[in-house]
């Protein structure tokens, strides 16, 4: 595992991979199949692995942190860096600090609280986060006025922020003036587009941001990380063929679910047994799965 501290060039050189965690029978978090979808990832270029949403860390049982942080560690290949997360209630990140002390990981991310809390009280639940595990965070900028740009840049200026995923969801990506006054308080290069493909160009080219994360790369990883490689190029025209490649799987977990199409996603094309879903997950009908199957198995053979 990569545990050198993280810089804008490191950042901008990977795709930021968002993993589901595979489980067994039992719901058990399973490393076997876990080392699967990272190996299948590091094979096709994308070195960094992002564990927050799609592998459900909001509902991971605090019993099971500790194990779930070695098993990640122990897994990873030499040149990955892993990013796991904390929280989202206050109490739960601060015990998660404690055991976060005992491992090498450069950053982790704290996922979002947005009820029972306000930008001034979350800015200082950051900060006393921070405090306690002795490392710059990720800052996950997901709901539209999550934090007020202000507030951004005073955890930026006190060494706080390691990076930031912008992650809020426009119907227009091109008009966003909460992403533009965030960007007038912290270098464009810390700033990672955080929804995967679709917006990704137009975050990189027309906002100056330094990169995105995807759900999708861990089914057609080479893909994307071309996809990265042609926006630093200002090959744009490539760039844009590659985002449609990933159009079909992407529209299936607008419609549906994110995290329950990309979970099934990367089992259906048979990279890894992701095993049932994390309550407070359902599972899908059997007709969504055949529709992901058919995506998923489609941009795999892309890739």
């Amino acid at each position: 595992m990569d545990t050198q501290s993280i810089t804008p060039a490191r950042l901008s050189a990977s795709v930021i991979s968002v993993p589901p965690m595979a489980r067994d029978a039992n719901r058990k978090i399973c490393r076997a199949e876990n080392t699967k979808i990272v190996r299948h990832i590091e094979a096709g270029g994308v070195s960094t692995m992002l564990y927050g949403g799609n592998a459900m860390f909001y509902h991971l049982r605090p019993s099971e942190f500790a194990g779930c942080l070695a098993m990640l560690s122990e897994i990873a290949g030499k040149n990955t860096l892993i990013v796991p997360s904390v929280g989202p209630a206050f109490g739960m990140m601060m015990d998660q600090a404690e055991v976060l002390r005992d491992f090498d990981f450069p950053t982790v991310m704290v996922l979002p609280q947005k009820e029972i809390a306000d930008d001034n009280g979350l800015a200082t639940g950051i900060r006393l986060f921070a405090e306690s595990y002795g490392k710059p965070i990720v800052l996950y900028l997901k709901h539209d006025r999550w934090l007020e740009p202000a507030i951004v840049e005073s955890l930026y200026r006190d060494g706080l922020l390691s990076w930031i995923k912008y992650a809020v969801v426009r119907d227009d990506t091109s008009n966003d003036n909460y992403l533009r006054e965030v960007l007038q308080k912290v270098p464009g290069e810390i700033v990672i587009s955080g929804i995967g493909e679709q917006p990704a160009i137009i975050h990189m080219r027309d906002f100056g941001v330094g990169g995105y994360t995807s759900g999708c790369v861990c089914v057609a990883p080479k893909l994307s990380q071309t996809m990265l490689e042609a926006i630093h190029a200002k090959d744009f025209a490539k760039a844009e063929s590659i985002r449609a490649m990933y159009e079909p799987l992407e529209n299936l977990r607008n419609a549906i679910n994110p995290i329950r199409v990309l979970h099934h996603a990367v089992q259906a094309a048979g990279i890894a047994k992701t095993g049932p879903m994390q309550p407070m997950l359902s599972e899908l009908s059997s007709q969504h799965q055949d529709f992901i199957e058919a995506a998923s198995r489609a941009l795999l053979a892309l890739n």
